[in-house]
């Protein structure tokens, strides 16, 4: 094998014992041949990141107590590590980050970007002064009929777009499980670890993210109602936003993690003067188009209908299902594919630094708004930068 076939070697950070996001890098990144995890600081505590690696199938010698070890010992060896993934809580993301960015060692992170906007423009900085590449796992942009979404309404099959709807409630926090033994809950509900958002943050970024991303346009202006519906909840876990774009539309994102029965359920609505679609990730092998003047179509995943772009992200034949995991592995590949022909984040379809800090800017916004009882704020003002 040639060093241009030997696949990349990953390390993660993070993806411990409790962990859920970690094994979901770990098998996305591994499910087409081209990325092995080899190393990695999978927890705090030295003796459960030695647990984890055993699971992982990782030489002990390559569980490393922290990241500098980490990042000082693979830089000493041929078969050294190739980029970091990060799956830590949001406070840790900036310091392992820019640690290896500095090194020269390319990074792929869970979003959001960082906790604060402040950090992730920081964070930019440092991804400026490397040569190495910063990509995040934006997961839903992963999916096929996403990907065919945003080329529809690109070449212009909508016609000038009016509203883009998107709806995302999950119920995991819907009681206060914080207080037992839900690792999970226990983070991402503490303002210390999860940072100035609680469910803007978490998944409130994957809805404004899919409406930038699918629609083509940018939403310049939100207002927001952002609460804590939980009691003794310290941020919020329900968010509803209003939102006006550049080039005219409106629409709303709904985010909420305290919809009682509710799982996973994100759906997106994109409606122009011509017709619209709908995509939702229960049903995310299907894309739904209406029309106003012909009967509405449903496109499938897998078969030769589909353009370009949503084609290369596609392992199956139509009827045999892809889900959470090919999404994620196609974010893997590109990333792969992008160290290897030294391609600029931008110049594929990746979610880069920019996106990151896009994100930051989009929860500044909506606390500023939420604490002013609903005002509409700009997404690009600098706003706090704690």
């Amino acid at each position: 094998m040639t060093v241009a076939s030997r696949p990349l070697a990953m390390a993660m950070v993070g993806g411990g014992p409790g962990s859920f996001i970690g094994p979901v890098h770990r098998m996305a990144a591994e499910l087409d041949g081209a990325i092995r995890l080899r190393a990695g600081v999978f927890s705090r505590d030295h003796a459960r990141s030695l647990t984890a690696a055993a699971g992982y199938g990782i030489d002990s010698d390559r569980a490393y107590p922290d990241v500098a070890a980490m990042l000082a010992a693979e830089a000493q060896r041929p078969d050294g590590i190739a980029f970091v993934a990060i799956t830590t809580p949001n406070n840790t993301h900036l310091p392992i980050a820019a640690a290896a960015l500095a090194a020269g060692v390319h990074v792929i992170s869970d979003k959001p970007a960082t906790a604060t906007l402040g950090e992730a423009l920081a964070l930019q900085r440092h991804v400026a002064a490397s040569n190495a590449l910063y990509a995040m796992t934006y997961t839903y942009t992963g999916y096929p009929l996403v990907r065919e979404a945003r080329e529809r309404v690109a070449r212009g099959d909508l016609g000038r777009i009016r509203r883009v709807h998107v709806e995302y409630p999950q119920g995991w926090l819907a009681d206060p499980v914080e207080h037992g033994d839900n690792k999970q809950a226990g983070w991402r509900t503490d303002p210390a670890r999860t940072g100035v958002g609680g469910c803007i943050s978490d998944i409130g970024v994957h809805a404004l993210n899919l409406a930038e991303y699918v629609s083509g346009e940018r939403i310049d202006h939100l207002l927001a109602d952002l609460v804590a519906v939980v009691p003794g909840r310290r941020i919020d876990d329900d968010a509803t936003l209003l939102l006006r774009f550049a080039g005219g539309a409106r629409g709303f994102v709904a985010a909420t993690q305290i919809a009682a029965g509710a799982r996973n359920d994100l759906r997106l609505s994109i409606w122009g003067d011509r017709g619209g679609l709908q995509w939702s990730h229960a049903d995310s092998q299907n894309l739904y188009l209406r029309w106003p003047d012909r009967p509405d179509e449903i496109v499938s995943a897998g078969g030769p209908w589909l353009g370009p772009f949503a084609a290369v992200a596609t392992r199956l034949p139509a009827g045999h299902p892809e889900g959470f995991i090919e999404a994620f592995a196609n974010i893997y590949r590109d990333f792969a594919g992008a160290i290897r022909t030294a391609t600029p984040i931008a110049q594929t379809p990746l979610s880069g630094i920019e996106d990151g800090v896009r994100g930051l800017r989009f929860v500044d916004a909506a606390l500023r708004s939420s604490a002013q009882g609903g005002t509409w704020q700009p997404v690009e003002e600098t706003g706090r930068h704690n």
